[in-house]
């Protein structure tokens, strides 16, 4: 059984005065009531959808946020840090023996000059 919500007030109202405007010559009173629910109905029919829709759309948006935070959370372990050190040292391994040689030459050649 479906519950019948009855409209707001504010959406009768409006629902009637679209009806009265657009009220043709000879029109009873019933036919305008009449034509006033058929717009209440076509109004609430389209704010179940705008729900629906905000409701599909923050459903998006948590899932987009999960599978980002997900991600977020697994992208640092891909890499263990051990290997992100050794990976500067295995490219260039010569570089501090060469800094070295070159510093001890340098001070002898100092050392030798004065």
């Amino acid at each position: 059984m479906k519950n019948k919500v009855s409209p707001s007030p504010e959406t009768q109202q409006e629902a009637l005065k679209i009806a009265k405007a657009t009220q043709k010559p000879g029109q009873t009173k019933e036919q305008t009531k009449l034509i006033a629910q058929g717009i209440e109905k076509g109004i609430a029919q389209y704010k179940k959808q705008q729900k629906e829709k905000a409701r599909q759309a923050d459903k998006a948006k948590k899932k987009a946020r999960k599978v980002k935070q997900t991600q977020f959370e697994v992208e640092p372990d891909m890499r263990p840090e051990s290997s992100l050190s050794t990976a500067n040292h295995s490219r260039f391994p010569f570089i501090p023996w060469t800094l070295l040689v070159v510093s001890w030459l340098g001070f002898i050649f100092y050392a030798v000059k004065l």
